[in-house]
């Protein structure tokens, strides 16, 4: 098996793992940094509600100016003093805003300070109980929410950057896409044309087999119509409106005598009428082609593949289910299956299906997935084409 995404998987899980390891370490180094702030916080608030019951209680004349100086450096936390019945008797590092009532915005500071940390009691005279109440800083709200902050711009920063990189890989990958098939459709224009012209020596030779020459001459044509699919990659398809059943029932026509006899492929209009939508024929065959080869290979050569056509509920689009008796896809591959380089095949480029959501999404605005698959019972791929 060979799948070119096995090592950007990768590379994405040790970026995303180391991603997590780093917004955890800052996660848990903030919080530790927060805690060693609060422990501080909470001590000086003590050592402040102490020097408030000890100037309380000095006589007059004593000299209390450091311990007023003590006071003051208290410039961070919120605080608000009152007695023992919550009244409040005075407040410090709270700015009540213009307009509004003190009494209540303090009521409200006061219910906040009781929700964050416990009372610390002071007795500034006998049977006299006051209470300091005190809430965090500033400056430790912002530190509690700054590991959270600075994850999501990183994760923004990361995110505009995957951004930028996909469609830088993108636009590259379109480049050798558009490059390799224009390389191909020019590399097959010189054996398609010697062709061609042995086709004509062979019509003049009336001892062969016209059937066989017919053969030959319709698989030819098909060289010619994929060497104008490789083509026409990169240039914007010319749509015009198909009959879907009809267009279908063609390629299968050609299909069915150039793999096993032992694969019956069938072809079911569920609607009664014609299906139409807009289609490069040339290109929506490649889509069949491209998928009905992948039923071939999944059933070995035996089993059946169902075409089924239809309009979908709202009538706005044109569904087809095409539905295979092989091996089964697992669940967890029905996306991958579709980027380039997936294939089980030991040979197989993996592009194919590739090429068919390039086809659908890109050029003919429309979808393809996998509807359903289960083990060794099939697959059925679904495809949505705009009717208009």
């Amino acid at each position: 098996m060979i799948n070119l995404q096995e090592n950007r998987t990768t590379s994405n899980i040790i970026i995303l793992m180391m991603a997590v390891v780093i917004g955890v370490g800052s996660i848990i180094y903030t919080n530790s940094l927060v805690s060693r702030i609060l422990a501080q916080e909470e001590q000086q608030t003590s050592i402040f509600a102490k020097v408030q019951e000890y100037i309380a209680t000095v006589e007059a004349g004593e000299n209390i100016n450091t311990l007023i100086e003590v006071i003051d450096a208290n410039y961070t936390y919120p605080v608000i003093l009152t007695d023992e019945n919550d009244k409040v008797l005075g407040h410090r590092n709270i700015r009540i805003p213009k307009g509004k009532d003190s009494l209540a915005y303090l009521a409200a500071e006061l219910a906040e300070m009781k929700a964050a940390h416990p009372p610390i009691v002071v007795e500034p005279a006998p049977g006299l109980k006051n209470l300091i109440y005190y809430k965090n800083s500033d400056l430790v709200v912002q530190l509690k929410y700054y590991p959270y902050v600075e994850l999501l711009i990183i994760s923004l920063f990361f995110g505009i950057v995957y951004v930028l990189f996909n469609a830088s890989r993108k636009a590259e990958q379109n480049k050798v896409w558009v490059g390799l098939a224009k390389e191909t459709a020019h590399q097959l224009g010189t054996p398609i044309s010697s062709l061609m012209a042995w086709m004509e020596y062979f019509k003049a030779d009336e001892s062969l087999d016209e059937s066989i020459i017919g053969e030959l001459e319709k698989d030819v044509l098909r060289l010619e119509m994929i060497t104008a699919r490789f083509s026409s990659i990169g240039s914007p398809p010319v749509l015009k409106f198909e009959n879907v059943e009809q267009l279908v029932k063609d390629n299968i026509d050609y299909l069915q005598k150039r793999i096993s006899t032992k694969v019956q492929i069938s072809v079911k209009n569920l609607e009664g009428m014609a299906l139409g939508a807009p289609l490069n024929r040339g290109l929506f065959e490649w889509v069949i082609e491209n998928i009905c080869k992948n039923a071939v290979d999944a059933m070995g050569g035996i089993g059946k593949i169902n075409i089924s056509l239809s309009y979908t509920r709202d009538g706005k689009q044109v569904q087809i289910d095409i539905s295979d008796t092989g091996k089964g896809i697992p669940k967890s591959l029905w996306k991958q299956i579709f980027k380039p380089g997936y294939t089980t095949k030991k040979r197989g480029w993996g592009l194919g299906l590739t090429l068919a959501k390039r086809i659908v999404k890109d050029y003919h605005k429309g979808n393809i997935f996998v509807l359903s698959s289960a083990p060794n019972e099939g697959t059925t791929f679904r495809i949505l084409l705009p009717r208009f």
